[in-house]
């Protein structure tokens, strides 16, 4: 089953989980010093915030599943677009272990593909340690902006 994705950037972590509680009516679903996360079934979105982006608003938004053969169908999918896919694979990302692909929108809005498999003690693995944000950089085509 797929579940949407959304990460926002915030710069007060504190006042931003006390609004989406709030708004949810559920406490975060994973609470850490720089990010939390609340796992809704109704809508059914993962809902994510941090401190980790360039800037406050929209970090990027993502298409999560739950298993490999969604994940290949998925996959299928963003080869018939007209975008670059980044393919990031396996990895530490927003305290989770997950694999995971990329692509950005006529916009240049990130879109992130991903599967994840259990938690993660970090935000980030080192291989991403420069990325703050998870979110890559690619070559923008023509009349489409730079990603995170």
């Amino acid at each position: 089953m797929k579940r949407m994705h959304i990460h926002l950037t915030v710069t007060d972590l504190a006042a931003s989980v006390a609004f989406y509680s709030g708004l949810f009516a559920h406490p975060p679903t994973v609470l850490k010093p720089d990010y939390a996360k609340w796992m809704l079934e109704d809508p059914r979105v993962n809902f994510a915030i941090s401190t980790h982006g360039a800037t406050p608003g929209l970090n990027h938004l993502g298409i999560q599943v739950d298993s490999e053969q969604e994940s290949a169908a998925l996959a299928e999918r963003l080869a018939q677009l007209a975008a670059p896919i980044v393919e990031e694979g396996v990895g530490a990302c927003c305290y989770a272990q997950s694999e995971k692909s990329w692509v950005f929108d006529p916009q240049g809005v990130p879109w992130e593909a991903f599967r994840t498999m259990g938690e993660a003690r970090v935000f980030a693995d080192e291989a991403r340690a420069e990325r703050p944000c998870c979110v890559p950089t690619v070559v923008p085509m023509p009349g489409r902006s730079k990603g995170c």
